[in-house]
């Protein structure tokens, strides 16, 4: 029997999970798009698209952390010659694996998208959940055309049925993504 929502919801805070109706609709409607890999040493929830995918959720377990595993299963999606996205928890000190999880997705190639602003509300619990954009990608990418994406995969993945599911109609795409001017400083 798979244990991987209890895995997810043990290690994410509440205000960045969906319930596992949410899950097992995803997975049913866009199945082969929205999809579940799991070993006793990871979990990793992922949307592909034409064009990119979005890591829904990496999770790599205690023991099996430091060892690679990790890197291998980041590998494995980059071989698809697509461009990855992510939502990173911004470094807090709350949570001091917030500069590890960083410094992991960087040492594997992922950028930043310093313009980009993703603010949610969750559904249930209403806590605002600020995260970071990250992509990495075989081809060079704007971070408008991240932006794009991540507009689709808020549609697609994040709101899908959302209202139905939680009783309460989702924040527009445009209350939630943004993307800021970044003002260049010449010292």
């Amino acid at each position: 029997m798979s244990h991987w929502y209890t895995r997810l919801t043990d290690y994410f805070p509440e205000k960045e999970m969906k319930s596992k109706r949410h899950f097992e609709i995803l997975f049913h409607e866009k199945q082969g798009i929205y999809q579940l890999e799991e070993s006793p040493g990871h979990v990793l929830v992922y949307f592909e698209h034409s064009d990119f995918i979005f890591i829904d959720y990496i999770l790599v377990t205690g023991n099996n952390r430091g060892n690679g595993r990790g890197s291998k299963i980041l590998d494995q999606l980059k071989r698809k010659g697509k461009a990855i996205i992510l939502e990173v928890e911004p470094v807090t000190l709350i949570d001091p694996d917030s500069e590890k999880r960083i410094r992991f997705y960087e040492k594997n190639g992922f950028l930043k998208m310093e313009s980009i602003r993703y603010e949610r509300i969750h559904m249930v619990t209403n806590e605002l959940n600020k995260m970071d954009i990250f992509c990495w990608s075989p081809v060079h990418r704007t971070e408008h055309w991240v932006y794009n994406q991540m507009k689709a995969v808020y549609d697609e993945v994040h709101a899908f049925k959302a209202g139905e599911l939680y009783k309460r109609n989702p924040q527009p795409v445009s209350d939630v993504l943004w993307m800021e001017e970044l003002m260049i400083v010449n010292a």
